[in-house]
């Protein structure tokens, strides 16, 4: 009974947080710039901060994660880090030798009011940027937003600082990643593959954070996005953003700059969500669905009828960032699941808004709730008033599991306590199969415990 003390009685809170739903903005910028071939992320603050971020990343990948720090120490906390950034900026260079530093910023930098755009232009004009090198940089303060925040605006810095147009086009599709796995994103890749379209996927983690043993150390996988592809982004056909509050901002920044038209769509977790994807790609690039992946969507639906009966009526609580709890939402919606319970740490009144849109016809009386007060403490009280038969989202939600004895599966980030889910994918038609797979396993899993023995089945 690790959480005991969570009462059943809902009150109002406006100002305190038990157990958010959400980590920090530094977190999310992060993960987005290792998506950059050859670059270092580096972290505008103490070195508490960089050592929290590397350390979630690491634990969640099982991968080692580098990252530079400014390290402020008293000194630069009141007179601010311009000094800490320009020495780190030349000392990484001189050392590390990476082709990328991406500058994020924390609330200690934030607060004293630090411009990185400032100091950056400084580091060139000093020479401390050597040629052929480059250096971007975000505004990612962790008192607001979301580490969902964060990454989304360092996807857009990379769009608007890397991003150039020759004015002619160069037929390639520019697929904006949002927060997804690695194995997601090597699922995406493989898809437009059999479609024949000519994508540039970014930021891109395949071969960063699912590297295989090799026996030795290498700072700077083969993988990421290069610096020559993110300049190509602006010469683009058009964009195609997957996840409205992680991606959407890269695709809007090569519009505002370089007029390539985009369409934002959701993370394709689920049938419907990939069925848009796949349309929208293949319009996009001129060409028609292929019959291999017709025949992965069908394998996925035949799945779907022959258990149907195991899904049906099923009450379900998910909590986690936006992009990933709205498809996967409508996804289990189209399993005859009910989502009766939602929450996400992240901020944004679309939120509530689309999930209350997909839930209309079916639980149109579910608790939703996003934002600072949408925490895991609220998600308990819920559950104590109206139990669940199921529980979706990151290693944190073990402990509401335990305690009220419900079947979980983790979903999204962070997963501490367990591996594979940066190798095998939660997108497109096989990834839908996965998360079904899971949800039927731990659901019959908990039929046979509870059975009498009467009827306790071996065929199901």
């Amino acid at each position: 009974m690790l959480l005991r003390h969570t009462t059943a009685e809902v009150k109002e809170r406006e100002g305190l947080t038990i157990n958010p739903a959400k980590t920090c903005q530094p977190i999310g910028a992060l993960y987005a710039a290792l998506g950059i071939h050859g670059c270092l992320p580096h972290s505008h603050g103490s070195q508490g901060c960089c050592a929290y971020h590397r350390s979630m990343l690491t634990r969640h990948f099982k991968e080692p994660v580098m990252a530079a720090t400014s390290s402020f120490t008293e000194g630069a906390s009141v007179f601010g880090g311009q000094a800490n950034l320009l020495q780190a900026i030349n000392n990484i260079f001189t050392i590390y030798e990476p082709d990328v530093i991406a500058v994020h910023s924390t609330c200690l930098s934030e607060t004293i009011g630090d411009d990185l755009q400032q100091i950056v232009t400084k580091a060139k004009d000093e020479g401390k940027v050597p040629e052929g090198k480059f250096v971007i940089h975000a505004s990612t303060p962790s008192f607001v937003g979301s580490h969902v925040t964060g990454y989304s605006n360092m996807v857009a810095a990379m769009a608007t600082q890397f991003a150039e147009s020759t004015g002619e086009k160069n037929g390639q599709i520019n697929i904006v990643a949002g927060w997804m796995e690695p194995s997601d994103m090597r699922e995406i890749k493989r898809l437009s593959k059999e479609l024949g379209a000519k994508i540039l996927l970014f930021p891109d983690m395949t071969d960063v954070l699912d590297t295989p043993q090799t026996g030795k150390f290498d700072m700077y996988p083969k993988g990421g996005v290069t610096v020559p592809q993110m300049k190509s982004l602006g010469d683009a056909e058009c964009s195609i953003s997957l996840g409205t509050y992680t991606a959407e901002a890269g695709a809007i920044a090569l519009d505002k700059k370089h007029k390539v038209p985009f369409e934002s769509l959701d993370i394709p977790i689920g049938i419907d969500a990939t069925d848009r994807f796949m349309m929208a790609l293949a319009k996009a690039a001129g060409v028609e669905i292929p019959e291999e992946v017709t025949r992965e969507r069908g394998r996925l639906v035949d799945m779907l009828t022959d258990m149907q009966q195991y899904f049906h009526g099923k009450k379900v609580a998910i909590y986690g960032d936006p992009d990933h709890i709205i498809p996967l939402t409508e996804f289990l919606v189209s399993l005859d699941m009910k989502p009766v319970h939602i929450v996400s740490g992240t901020p944004g009144k679309r939120i509530e808004q689309r999930l209350r849109e997909i839930l209309a016809e079916t639980v149109p009386n579910a608790n939703v709730k996003n934002g600072p007060q949408a925490d895991l403490f609220l998600l308990h009280q819920w559950i104590k008033n109206e139990p669940v038969d199921l529980l979706i989202g990151n290693s944190h939600g073990k402990f509401i599991a335990r305690d009220e004895d419900i079947p979980f599966i983790r979903f999204g980030f962070p997963i501490v306590d367990r591996v594979g889910h940066s190798y095998f994918p939660n997108v497109g038609y096989t990834g839908s199969m996965r998360i079904v797979e899971k949800i039927l396993g731990v659901l019959m899993d908990r039929q046979d415990r509870d059975a009498p023995d009467e009827k306790f089945e071996l065929v199901m």
